[in-house]
């Protein structure tokens, strides 16, 4: 391996460990706030992904850039979609509906 490529796995696999100490340790209380970042950021790699699907730098580019494209948006709207239905459960039974 090159040492480009072992710095990159060497940060990924750091990354995802840090991240799943990080989730796994919320408390119930900050899920909605939580869920509210993560949705930001979905948003910045969907405004990455798009660049790099239409940035023509060669046919895999575009076609990983259009699956990375895919996936954010997916992550978005369901964690919009998730987002809303925890709100849900914090109003009032009865209580006026906006």
């Amino acid at each position: 391996m090159t040492g480009q490529l072992e710095v990159g796995l060497y940060v990924f696999v750091l990354a995802t460990f840090l991240g799943f100490e990080v989730i796994r340790r919320v408390p119930p209380l900050l899920h909605t706030p939580l869920m509210s970042l993560t949705n930001a950021l979905s948003g910045i790699a969907l405004v990455g992904s798009l660049i790099l699907a239409g940035s023509g730098r060669g046919p895999l580019a575009t076609v990983l850039g259009t699956i990375a494209v895919a996936a954010s948006t997916t992550n978005v709207v369901g964690g919009f979609m998730i987002t809303d239905r925890m709100l849900k459960m914090f109003r009032k039974r009865g209580g006026r509906k906006p």
